[in-house]
């Protein structure tokens, strides 16, 4: 008695020379496919320098999975031998898985690549993109292999809407629980992105005692390290520095610095005259360049005068020595034309209860001298 043959044994039988072609086929398929990733990787080799749109693109190419391929060859091919339905669907469902982790694998790649690209455009950006991208990788990766699961299971005919709610519920009990880490995250991002300042810029911040100046040291995923002009190690907070203004001194060519000076009343009115060219010829003298001078008002107890000169340097140590040299050279000017400063002055008048003025000094009688 012989012994009946399985659908998918007859269909073998049946069918075995097309079964060949169709794997001849698919093993022209896999090669083209692989010598086309061959050649994108050496024309973005060529093309594309370190961080370049290019470079992330052939890094993307470079990630194509060898199952991959083959599975997309087989895929391919399947369709023209109408194999039998439980054959059918097993070469489905394994391209369906090798689809799914291969376009999570892609996505995963070209998120990092352009983070680190766009991180990467200015020396000094990889120091900063160091600290976050451990936890940026562990972010990417959870979010497209859940894509790709859920994906799976969907194609299983698993109900999904259910795990679905699941992890949006507990994503949102995550995202309060931790709210205030994922902000400074977010934060830090957002620094590394916007490029607001970068390790090694000199800022100034609003600090609990007043404005703060340093250099920043760290950016970490938390907060920022800031070596303060004072020595001590600043930390404060991503989203709390984001917060407030920010004033970066990084790439600064030009200090313009502002001389505020007071003189008596009692001045000649000649004299207060030339105090305007006096603070410029000081600041000429000293070798920077005078913008303006003038008379700006009268004050409660005293003439007031401004000053504004510009210093053509971006070291901070050389702004400060030149305020002070132009600073003590109208000292020095003003001295040797007897220009007297002002200081805050007050005097107080009284009377006697007839309302006559009493004199701050006792009065004098005049001497009467006899002949």
């Amino acid at each position: 008695m012989a012994t009946p043959r399985t659908p998918v044994f007859a269909w073998l039988t049946a069918n075995l020379t097309d079964i060949t072609l169709a794997l001849v086929i698919a093993v022209g398929i896999f090669v083209l496919l692989y010598a086309l990733r061959a050649l994108i990787l050496r024309a973005t080799k060529k093309l594309g320098p370190s961080h370049s749109l290019t470079d992330v693109l052939g890094n993307v190419v470079r990630k194509t999975r060898m199952w991959f391929i083959a599975a997309l060859s087989i895929e391919l091919v399947q369709g023209y031998l109408h194999p039998p339905s439980d054959i059918g669907s097993t070469i489905t469902f394994l391209f369906t898985i090798a689809a799914a982790l291969q376009a999570a694998i892609w996505a995963r790649t070209l998120i990092l690549g352009m983070i680190a690209r766009r991180a990467g455009e200015h020396d000094g950006d990889a120091a900063s993109l160091a600290s976050a991208m451990g936890i940026i990788k562990l972010l990417v990766s959870v979010a497209v292999f859940a894509i790709a699961a859920i994906v799976v299971l969907d194609n299983l005919g698993v109900n999904v809407t259910g795990l679905i709610a699941g992890l949006g519920v507990g994503g949102i009990a995550i995202g309060l629980a931790a709210q205030g880490i994922f902000s400074d995250l977010f934060a830090a991002l957002s620094i590394i992105f916007d490029k607001p300042f970068r390790v090694g810029d000199m800022i100034t911040f609003a600090g609990k005692e007043g404005p703060v100046s340093g250099h920043v040291v760290k950016i970490g995923l938390k907060s920022t390290r800031i070596r303060a002009l004072t020595g001590e190690l600043r930390i404060i907070g991503n989203t709390q520095l984001l917060a407030q203004e920010v004033s970066n001194f990084a790439g600064r060519q030009v200090y313009r610095h502002r001389i505020a000076v007071g003189v008596i009343y009692q001045t000649d009115p000649e004299v207060a005259a030339e105090v305007p060219h006096l603070m410029q010829v000081e600041a000429e003298r000293a070798g920077h360049r005078f913008v303006r001078g003038s008379f700006i008002g009268f004050g409660p107890s005293s003439l007031d005068f401004e000053m504004l000169f510009e210093v053509d340097s971006g070291d901070v140590s050389e702004a400060m020595l030149a305020l002070q040299t132009v600073a003590l050279g109208i000292l020095r000017s003003f001295n040797q034309r007897d220009i007297e400063f002002a200081y805050p002055t007050q005097t107080t008048f009284t009377s006697a209860p007839d309302g006559t003025m009493i004199m701050p000094y006792p009065q004098v009688m005049p001497v009467v001298t006899k002949n």
